[in-house]
């Protein structure tokens, strides 16, 4: 189970849950033991000898040789170890439940604007729940299966978390915004919608910005506009707005649905999955959606 939330300051966070097989001090000892943490955390993780409070951690993918640091919030075995990553927030509960165990597993998206955080959501909680996986089966003395589609997994997620709906500003502008995990912006570029012929080319600067007139009946009616944004630490995302007239706003849903379909093909494809067109039942079930 993965519940997406907000924490009393407005940090948007996921929380997962396992019922696991095993005592607590079993399950206290997987999670807490660098030995142990490699059979399943994201980075080899290196532990003050004592930790404590205020203790140090270092993270360190040795694919990459990248390394970041953390500090230990919390640790009272066998039950709570809580500690920062960056600046983001882990929490880890063992508890027992009956001869096994129940983890909660809680990760606080503290970088940047609340609702940019919240964006990595989908990418964020299908990451966690493969290590989960791992986890389990380290406990199980079993071989973890290496995670398939990751594609699928995290639109899993998306969909279930509301990440990949549009939205209706103040001014009737509409907008989008898409995290999409870690392809090179240059690539994002070339896969941007191109505007229709007779539309006027406003801005375009590779690979960061492209904006264009749409055009209703041949006539101009507004502006479209795509946004790549890269982040060292959390990826890339893109960003689509399209202005729409009040004299337009009926057609705000069919404008909705279309880019809708357009960001999933530009998530899906950043993953070298090609999709199917809509069908009209399932444009139909969106514009709906979006009309309501």
């Amino acid at each position: 189970m993965a519940i997406l939330r907000t924490t009393p300051d407005g940090r948007p966070s996921v929380r997962l849950e396992r019922t696991l097989a095993h005592p607590p001090e079993k399950v206290w000892h997987a999670v807490t033991s660098p030995d142990e943490l490699a059979h399943w955390f994201p980075a080899a993780v290196t532990l003050p000898e004592s930790p404590a409070p205020g203790g140090k951690i270092t993270f360190t993918f040795t694919e990459t040789g990248d390394v970041s640091a953390g500090e230990i919030v919390g640790y009272r075995p066998p039950e709570v170890f809580e500690f920062t990553w960056n600046s983001d927030l882990i929490r880890i509960e063992v508890s027992a439940d009956g001869t096994g165990s129940k983890l909660v597993f809680t990760h606080v998206f503290n970088r940047g604007e609340p609702d940019i955080a919240r964006l990595g959501a989908g990418r964020h909680v299908t990451g966690w729940v493969a290590c989960l996986d791992s986890l389990e089966a380290a406990l199980d003395g079993r071989t973890p299966e290496p995670p398939a589609d990751w594609h699928a997994r995290m639109v899993h997620y998306i969909e279930e978390f509301g990440l990949e709906d549009g939205e209706v500003l103040d001014d009737g502008t509409i907008r989008f915004r898409r995290d999409l995990v870690w392809p090179p912006a240059e690539d994002v570029w070339k896969r941007l919608p191109q505007p229709e012929a007779g539309a006027q080319v406003l801005e375009s600067r590779s690979p960061e910005v492209l904006a264009y007139t749409w055009l209703h009946d041949g006539e101009p009616a507004g502006r479209v506009r795509w946004e790549v944004t890269a982040d060292p630490l959390d990826g890339v995302r893109v960003e689509l707005t399209q202005t729409v007239p009040a004299e337009l706003s009926d057609l705000r849903p069919d404008l909705l649905t279309a880019r809708h379909e357009q960001l999933n093909a530009l998530f899906a494809a950043s993953f070298g999955v090609e999709l199917e067109p809509w069908s009209e039942e399932r444009k139909a079930a969106v514009r709906g959606r979006y009309s309501s």
